[in-house]
């Protein structure tokens, strides 16, 4: 029994020290083998990078934040005498011109000589803005107060200072306009409704509720 366990015991040496010596023998195949693989592994991986869809920057230039504006759209009032008085939804950089187009043009009764000095056809509209075309009987008696049209007397007319047509000396009059202020109204000409005295920061608050009754667009 013991003369058996001992072969087995020299056979076991004798397996692991030939194992051993294979190993060291062909260490640097190992090695080399194994270099492949990883070189390989790193070619696969290189493959599958180059075949995945790259993320798309998207630059947008000049000319298509353009389009962009353009596709945005304004809505605005026009009224009195024009062949189709309402509300129309416009392009964003639309005209006054434009507008007027839109409603079909002034009507027979329209005060042509109103229009040509009070307002300007190349000016670009805002939204909400209004257009009141006045008819040659009622030039007189139109006004605007607080951004809408009406009617009033003559005396009440008077009373109502034209921010488009107003001289300096007349816009001076007003309270809190000095002649600073006065000149900084002309040279922001021609505004499509007195709200634009405040919203564009030609008058402060305390000034434009002074004033507010007082003047007007037409």
């Amino acid at each position: 029994m013991e003369e058996i366990d001992l072969k087995l015991g020299n056979r076991e040496i004798a397996g692991r020290f030939n194992l051993e010596n294979f190993l060291e023998s062909h260490k640097w195949a190992f090695f080399a083998a194994l270099s492949g693989l990883v070189l390989v592994g790193l070619g696969f991986w290189g493959i599958l990078r180059l075949n995945q869809p790259e993320e798309k920057i998207e630059i947008i230039s000049s000319e298509e934040n353009a389009e962009q504006e353009l596709k945005k759209t304004i809505f605005v009032d026009i009224e009195g005498a024009v062949m189709q008085p309402g509300v129309y939804e416009l392009p964003a950089e639309s005209r006054i011109n434009d507008l007027l187009i839109k409603a079909g043009g002034l009507a027979g009764l329209a005060d042509r000589d109103w229009v040509a000095k009070n307002l300007n056809l190349a000016q670009k509209l805002i939204d909400g803005a209004k257009i009141y075309v006045p008819e040659r009987s009622e030039t007189p008696r139109i006004h605007q107060i607080g951004g809408g049209v009406g009617q009033t007397t003559s005396s009440n007319i008077k009373s109502l200072i034209n921010i488009n047509t107003a001289s300096i000396a007349e816009l001076d009059t007003l309270w809190g306009i000095g002649q600073a202020t006065a000149q900084k109204i002309t040279a922001g000409r021609p505004y499509q409704a007195i709200e634009e005295l405040q919203t564009r920061k030609i008058v402060n608050a305390n000034v434009w509720k002074a004033i507010k009754d007082k003047i007007s667009v037409y």
